[in-house]
């Protein structure tokens, strides 16, 4: 199994193009370092969890977040917009000294990305009605933090590693192995995750579709020129309200994830096309040259132009 690094593009809606695994396979596995390659906001039909080995991410799936330390981990619930481990939504501005992440601590995970079918089979099976729809459907589930110091969580922990390592090694009936291991994955969420009392707020679940509308927005219009009033228009509410809603759920503020946004679209065009730097930074919104390098420098570390050598 060959074992990617996350690289996220989506379209004007936020959802993610990526083919996880295949139709008849429908899951893959991941090894990433979000210090080197940031994973945009994104959502997609899939669930996804992972495992924490080196360093610490912050992982935030709708209006939760969780700050997962090494050996822990966190299920993110399909169709929920969410950012593994990316360190700008910790409050690192891509237009400060501090948004230069080559100077942070590598922060490596395992991830797996698994259609609902693989384990739930069709939508009218047993499997789907009494233990994947109730997950799916469960507006107050969409994350689950995993520690190993509780036992239920722990065992999921046990399973990712499990299925991980053997989507990898791809001995003879892996895809037993692996599908076993997340079905467990899934029953244990339905036990536990399913019966917690909390319900999210109707104020939360408001500022959920409204922050997706957003950055959805911001996604479609990034090599434009956008204005806060934009981008608050986009949700229907004002300018204020837009910047409490950034503020309260990735902590940062409109035009810095759009400035993030931008960087890491210009970082894939510079590993996947050959379009000169003045159109890439064009592309992506910049107007100034000058301005688009400084701040992909402390972005990643490099030039666009290294950049482009290095990969």
């Amino acid at each position: 199994m060959t074992i990617s690094f996350c690289d996220v593009r989506v379209d004007q809606t936020g959802y993610e193009l990526a083919n996880h695994g295949s139709t008849l396979f429908p899951v893959a596995i991941y090894d990433d370092d979000v210090t080197v390659n940031p994973v945009a906001w994104h959502w997609h039909d899939e669930f996804e969890i992972l495992r924490v080995y080196e360093g610490t991410a912050v992982v935030t799936c709708g209006s939760e977040e969780y700050v997962v330390s090494k050996g822990q981990g966190v299920f993110t619930n399909a169709g929920v917009l969410h950012s593994d481990g990316n360190y700008f939504s910790a409050g690192h501005s891509a237009d400060s000294s501090h948004s230069d992440t080559s100077q942070l601590p590598a922060c490596r995970f395992h991830s797996i990305v698994f259609h609902p079918r693989l384990v739930g089979g069709s939508m009218d099976s047993i499997f789907w009605q009494n233990y994947l729809q109730p997950i799916i459907s469960n507006p107050a589930l969409q994350g689950t933090f995993l520690s190993p110091e509780v036992s239920w969580q722990n065992e999921i922990l046990t399973a990712i590693d499990r299925a991980w390592q053997s989507m990898a090694a791809e001995n003879t009936g892996y895809e037993f192995e692996v599908r076993s291991q997340l079905s467990n994955i899934i029953f244990l969420l339905k036990q536990h995750a399913c019966t917690l009392p909390e319900t999210p707020s109707g104020k939360n679940l408001r500022k959920a579709t409204r922050i997706k509308q957003m950055l959805q927005y911001i996604q479609t219009h990034y090599s434009e020129e956008i204005r806060v009033e934009d981008i608050a228009a986009s949700a229907s509410i004002s300018v204020s309200e837009c910047l409490r809603c950034f503020k309260n759920t990735i902590h940062t503020t409109p035009i810095q994830y759009t400035m993030e946004y931008r960087i890491q679209r210009a970082a894939e065009l510079l590993k996947s096309t050959q379009l000169n730097i003045t159109e890439i930074g064009t592309r992506c919104g910049f107007v100034d040259m000058s301005y688009f390098t400084r701040i992909f420098k402390r972005t990643y570390g490099c030039t666009p132009k290294k950049y482009r050598a290095i990969h």
